[in-house]
């Protein structure tokens, strides 16, 4: 949607888990352009999944949850 100074938004149909909010995912972003919309959507989703598969103490990557 575009907002009344002509900003992009989008929102997430369903919340981020708690563990993503907590980390700071926020379910609504805003962009000037598609690009940045896409970046500002790409950042948050990046946010959710370092929150949820946080990297092993010596560095490594945790295998995804199911």
């Amino acid at each position: 949607m575009h907002s009344d100074v002509g900003r992009l938004w989008a929102s997430r149909e369903r919340p981020f888990p708690g563990a993503a909010e907590e980390a700071g995912a926020c379910r609504t972003v805003d962009g000037d352009d598609l690009p940045g919309l896409c970046r500002a959507i790409a950042e948050q989703e990046a946010i959710a999944e370092q929150a949820e598969n946080p990297p092993a103490r010596d560095g490594t990557a945790q295998p995804a949850r199911p």
